[in-house]
């Protein structure tokens, strides 16, 4: 009998992540260990089946009476959904990457479904990695291997650009245009003395605010000719970012949340 054998239903299903199903599976050749649910009838046991009911209030072991997936493939985590920010891609004449030569890289480092969003170098992927620093570095290793060059990559989970959209603190302000809004994705979280020195500089008309990894920036006469110097804040903050309008963020989530949403 293999060692999951005996294991109590709600042991195995906490272990697969499925906290509310009633049946646990097992590998083939060990008994499924059944508990109906309230207010449900158990069903009669035939002598074919083989069954050894216990005492009344316990769980009963009955053989599977349909083919069941192999435990490892519930155990298996399941795939992140991650956003991918490069900076400094496709500017100009510097720095060009086609999106579909990305893609191609990224399905190369075993990155699954990556899908692009317009041409600044955003790639959205699933990955069983949960290291993500571990993971940035690979995809820039990669490309400079591959291009020639290597641009900082910064990633966000689903999870954390829905966080970001959440705390927009321009939100609930009117006549805010989404496309003078921009979110600088911060590479680390800024000490409190550099978050400090940055509040202190003069963005007159701009507007700044800053929230953990994020930058959110309004720039009222467009961001062709801002006053406020990207230098100086990457300066001030000691790390860097890449930035993108609030048009691209709220796109990255909407494609991040489908391919979550997609078998």
């Amino acid at each position: 009998m293999a060692p999951w054998c005996g294991m109590q239903e709600s042991n195995l299903l906490r272990l697969a992540g499925w906290p509310g199903l009633s049946q646990s599976y097992y590998p083939s050749g060990c008994p499924a260990l059944v508990s109906p649910a309230v207010g449900e009838t158990e069903p009669a046991l035939s002598a074919a089946e083989g069954a050894r009911v216990s005492s009344p209030g316990t769980s009963r072991i009955v053989s599977p009476s349909r083919p069941v997936p192999p435990l490892r493939n519930i155990l298996k985590p399941a795939m992140a959904v991650v956003i991918s920010m490069l900076r400094g891609v496709n500017l100009g004449s510097h720095n060009r990457i086609k999106m579909d030569t990305l893609r191609a890289l990224y399905e190369s480092l075993k990155l699954r479904d990556p899908q692009t969003y317009v041409q600044s170098g955003n790639v959205i992927f699933r990955t069983e990695e949960r290291k993500l620093a571990q993971l940035a570095k690979r995809i820039e290793n990669g490309i400079e291997q591959k291009f020639g060059f290597r641009p900082q990559v910064i990633l966000r989970t689903t999870s954390e650009m829905r966080d970001v959209i959440a705390r927009n603190p321009f939100a609930k302000r009117h006549g805010i245009h989404p496309s003078k809004l921009l979110v600088t994705f911060l590479a680390s979280q800024p000490s409190p003395e550099a978050r400090d020195n940055l509040l202190k500089i003069k963005t007159d008309p701009e507007e700044l605010r800053i929230d953990g990894r994020e930058l959110y920036i309004y720039f009222p006469n467009s961001m062709a000719r801002p006053k406020l110097s990207w230098p100086v804040i990457e300066k001030t903050l000691k790390t860097s970012g890449t930035g993108r309008n609030w048009n691209s963020v709220t796109k990255l989530l909407e494609i991040a949340e489908r391919l979550v949403d997609s078998p």
